[in-house]
């Protein structure tokens, strides 16, 4: 398996530890010399964010520390006042680690103590490496609070707060999936080596990260690539088919959006005008009767279907005409205000049992399905799903605050339960299919967290995949188009003050194709 062209890969801890070890044992590239790169590149990050005052390297007792030990020899070879703060005892340093600690120049590591990072100027944070998991333990976790208290502390005093630059990954984070159990480094920068982990970009790992520093430490080429995970590039967008100059409304796709709820016509709309704006060439809605005359209204370029209901609500019978509807149509999308009436919730069962083409699942279609995946599983075409937070812990029967602590195994677990895509909304919007590799929007703004920017999204994807794209290609390639028109949008409007319509008006700004 290979990841994507599309996707810039992204290393979990298992695949940068073969990478090592190809350079190691497979081109003979001494290990020392690999320590010596990161070492050295981690040292000219710091000194290039760094005034003239003290830096504190905090270390640990692995090749982390070691990366530290090179970083604060050549920082005090070119002058800068250094001090190695050890969290345990340097005198347990083995192998490369231990190389450097004998090369070091100068004052040998110190005990640490959080008075010691007292008037830093930068703090360096070379404790935990990528190969850590679970919750650190003391001494190093009273260590990463006096390192966070350290810098929050300077942040509202007089003086100007210490650049924390974390070695490789922060220690705390899990280095594969972004998770957190229980303390982490807060750094400004991540300076890491060979190539960008998955749990810089994956949130809570994300927040603690800061800014990401790549820094190429000579593993040769030939060793083994990631294929667990990628970000999505632009170059997702040469995928989406471009009208033909023979085809008609029907081949450039027809998209049905099934919700609108009497009172919540608007994500209806919004979806419809999204799917139009990304180059369907027909859209109809199938909304409760009471509904129609106000979409109707609402949409000069869309064909609006009355639906049976019950005081404005969808009910079960109207499936059937959306199923009828589905017969000439690439995609459906379902779930955009159809609220959660006993109606609705049997109407969005219905319709997602029985149609036969691409279906896309948001809002209150989600809420429908609610500890209740596996009704999903059965279908035979493409199904994307595409909660937030909330909606997934509910389709899952857990808590949100156990989605946000492990967005990808639980991405991954309700992608298996119901054999669909799962888009996994956040400022790091994650697509995840039941197995395979998993891609990762970086792209995301502020101003998207706004009503029916959601719609937007899904009436997006809808689109694509009525274009007869591959679901996850359909997928990724909306998410990174809706980011980017976010983007558009708020340079147009002020991130503040981005509206849902606003971004509809920017995808074909977000769909532009790479040159």
């Amino acid at each position: 398996m290979t990841l994507p062209d599309w996707l810039d890969p992204l290393w979990e801890a298992a695949e940068m530890r073969a990478a090592d070890k190809h350079a190691i044992e497979d081109a003979g590239v001494p290990s020392l010399d690999l320590m010596e790169r990161a070492g050295a590149g981690l040292a000219r990050v710091i000194a290039d964010g760094t005034g003239d005052g003290r830096i504190r390297i905090v270390i640990g007792k692995g090749n982390n520390g070691g990366d530290g030990l090179v970083a604060a020899r050549l920082l005090r070879e070119d002058g800068h006042e250094v001090d190695v703060l050890a969290v345990g005892n340097p005198d347990e340093l083995q192998g490369d680690a231990r190389a450097n600690l004998d090369r070091l120049p100068g004052e040998g590591p110190r005990d640490f103590h959080p008075a010691a990072l007292h008037d830093s100027a930068a703090i360096v944070d070379a404790m935990l490496g990528t190969g850590f998991t679970g919750e650190p333990r003391e001494p190093v976790a009273g260590a990463i609070r006096a390192i966070n208290e350290a810098r929050a502390g300077a942040a509202s005093a007089p003086t100007a707060a210490p650049v924390v630059v974390a070695c490789d990954v922060p220690s705390g984070v899990n280095a594969s999936t972004g998770e957190v159990s229980g303390e982490a480094v807060e750094a400004d920068v991540t300076v890491t080596f060979h190539g960008p982990k998955v749990g810089l970009y994956v949130e809570p790992g994300k927040t603690y990260a800061g800014r990401i520093e790549v820094v190429e430490i000579g593993i040769p080429r030939g060793a083994p690539a990631p294929v667990a995970a990628g970000l999505i590039t632009e170059r997702v967008l040469l995928l989406v088919p471009a009208r033909a100059r023979t085809g008609n409304k029907f081949r450039s796709g027809t998209v049905v959006v099934a919700g609108g709820a009497r009172g919540l016509t608007g994500a209806p709309a919004m979806a419809a005008l999204s799917s139009m704006r990304t180059g369907a060439g027909y859209v109809q809605l199938a909304v409760p009767e009471p509904a129609e005359t106000v979409l109707d209204l609402r949409l000069m370029e869309a064909m609006t279907h009355a639906l049976p209901h019950e005081d404005g609500a969808h009910v079960e019978e109207g499936a059937a005409k959306v199923v009828a509807l589905s017969e000439r149509a690439g995609a459906i999308v379902l779930g955009p205000g159809i609220g959660r009436t006993d109606g609705a919730v049997a109407f969005a069962r219905s319709v997602a049992r029985e149609v036969g083409v691409s279906l896309l699942i948001d809002a209150d279609g989600l809420n429908a399905h609610a500890d209740h995946l596996e009704l999903l599983a059965d279908r035979a075409a493409p199904t994307v799903l595409t909660p937030h937070d909330g909606e997934l812990g509910r389709l899952l029967g857990i808590d949100s605050s156990e989605v946000g602590e492990h967005r990808i195994a639980h991405a991954r677990a309700a992608a298996t339960r119901s054999g669909a895509i799962v888009v996994l909304k956040g400022d790091d919007t994650l697509v995840v299919p039941p197995e395979g590799s998993i891609a990762i929007s970086a792209g995301a703004t502020p101003a998207l967290a706004t009503a029916g920017t959601g719609d937007v999204l899904s009436g997006l994807i809808g689109a694509l995949l009525a274009k007869g794209m591959d679901a996850f290609q359909a997928a990724c390639a909306g998410v990174y188009a809706h980011a980017r028109a976010g983007r558009v949008a708020a340079d147009r409007q002020g991130a503040d003050h981005v509206i849902a319509g606003d971004v509809i008006d920017a995808l074909p700004d977000g769909l532009r194709r790479p040159a």
